[in-house]
């Protein structure tokens, strides 16, 4: 009976060694926008393959500038489709690994319940509002989309003044979350979570106000040996981690 409880053990640390011995890191430049999903992602990744991702959050643009100054990132999850094709057609990616993990979605916000109506009429009235935050639009595609909905809807030149600008759109989320701008536009996923907005109120901006976001995914050339790499990428295409995807807002 010992013997075989001593066999049992010796099978299990075996098991466990191979598992140590086959799991590896990854290093991951992530979109500001899509921040509290891949949190998620990647505690559902490291749980379901033993893999560990390791998360830089930021804008888009300056991880493009960071990756051609040798940072040490192996996979790119861009807030936008441009900025791999760069990187692919600049030969820093692996060929064939680029594809689109998320479409994004912009929304007006305002942390007061009562200021932001359902149709974004508030962006003719004006009211009150002294400061508009939006993400600086040459790097992060959110701060464009911003730019490109007020120019539509023919208000750029009422709003421009009032701009408060973020490096990304998290900085951008934090200045309308703490007051220092009475309403911004951001991504629907700070705001959002299983099918409604978390607080405040919000104007889900119409796609036909600015180009698609459309997020892409990429291996870069650092990763192309890593297992843990290959394997994010792969999970992200699957069905759990499409779940989270959209419960954050995301469509695909």
């Amino acid at each position: 009976m010992f013997a075989v409880f001593r066999m049992l053990a010796a099978l299990a640390a075996i098991l466990v060694m191979s598992a140590s011995a086959t799991a590896d890191e990854v290093q991951v430049a992530v979109a500001a926008n899509f921040t509290a999903p891949m949190r998620v992602i990647a505690a559902r990744f490291q749980k379901d393959t033993g893999h560990t991702a390791k998360l830089s959050f930021g804008a888009t643009g300056k991880f493009y500038a960071q990756i051609h100054n040798g940072a040490p990132f192996e996979v790119f999850l861009a807030a936008d489709s441009n900025t791999p094709a760069k990187l692919d057609a600049e030969k820093a990616t692996v060929p064939g690994t680029r594809f689109t993990y998320a479409k994004g979605t912009l929304v007006l916000w305002s942390r007061n319940d009562r200021l932001v109506d359902p149709k974004g009429e508030v962006l003719k009235a004006g009211g009150n509002v002294t400061h508009m935050a939006i993400a600086n639009p040459k790097t992060a595609p959110y701060g464009a989309a911003a730019i490109q909905t007020l120019t539509k809807l023919g208000l750029l030149d009422k709003w421009k003044d009032k701009f408060v600008q973020g490096e990304n759109i998290s900085q951008t989320y934090q200045f309308v979350a703490t007051g220092n701008a009475q309403l911004g536009f951001v991504a629907l996923s700070q705001v959002f979570r299983d099918g409604k907005v978390t607080g405040g109120s919000a104007w889900i901006v119409p796609p036909k106000y600015h180009d698609p976001i459309l997020q892409d995914a990429v291996l870069l050339a650092k990763g192309k040996d890593n297992p843990a790499a290959k394997a994010l990428l792969a999970y992200l295409k699957g069905d759990r981690a499409r779940a989270i995807i959209r419960s954050f807002g995301y469509s695909f």
